[in-house]
C-alpha cells in the first residue's frame, strides 16, 4: 500500500516484472475490484488504489473527511483552475474578477491543487494544476472524464489545450 500514486516502472522493479507483466497484473487487478468498494485508478502512468465513488460518502463520513464541503467560491475557482492548468492565480482572478488568495490556499490545504512550477513571465508567477486528491473527491478517472462546457444552444465549446474552457462564473 502506498500513500500516494506508485508508477509501473517502480511497480516492475519492486517486484522484478517485466512492463507488460505488470500492465497484465493492474488490468486483472482492476478486473478483481469490479462490485466492490474499491476500484484501480490510473493517472497516466501512475496507479492507485481509491474507494469507488458510489462508496465515497460513507467513507468520508467514517474518517470525518470534510474536502468536499466547499465554498461557492473554492468551487469557482477549482473549477478555473481544472479547465484551465496550468494557471496563475492572476490568471483565475482575470476570469472570476475577485481576489482569489484565501480560496487558493484553501484548496491547497485540502490538496485539491498544487504548485506545478513556475510561469516564464516576470515576476515568475507560480503555476496551479489539480492533484490525485481532486481526481478522487470528484470520481474521475482522468481530466479527460471533466464535463464538458455547452453553450445557451447545447454545442460543445471550443476547446484549449485539450480541455474546454471552464464554465462561466
Amino acid at each position: 500500500m502506498a500513500e500516494k500514486p506508485v508508477g509501473r516502472s517502480e511497480l516492475g522493479r519492486i517486484v522484478g516484472g517485466t512492463p507488460r507483466a505488470i500492465e497484465n497484473a493492474l488490468a486483472e487487478l482492476g478486473a478483481s475490484y469490479e462490485g466492490t468498494g474499491l476500484r484501480l485508478q490510473r493517472s497516466g502512468d501512475e496507479w492507485q488504489i481509491v474507494t469507488a465513488i458510489e462508496h465515497a460518502p460513507q467513507v468520508a463520513a467514517y474518517l470525518g473527511a470534510d474536502r468536499l464541503r466547499l465554498s461557492a467560491a473554492s468551487l469557482e475557482t477549482l473549477s478555473v483552475v481544472a479547465y484551465r492548468q496550468p494557471v496563475t492565480r492572476a490568471e483565475v482572478e482575470a476570469i472570476r474578477g475577485v481576489n482569489c488568495d484565501q480560496t487558493i490556499y484553501t484548496l491547497a490545504s485540502r490538496r485539491l491543487i498544487e504548485e506545478r512550477g513556475r510561469k516564464e513571465a516576470p515576476g515568475r508567477p507560480i503555476l496551479y494544476g489539480t492533484t490525485w486528491e481532486f481526481l478522487e473527491c470528484f470520481g474521475l478517472q482522468s481530466l479527460d472524464d471533466l464535463p464538458r462546457a455547452l453553450s445557451p444552444e447545447g454545442q460543445v465549446l471550443e476547446t484549449v489545450g485539450g480541455l474546454p474552457p471552464p464554465p462561466a462564473v
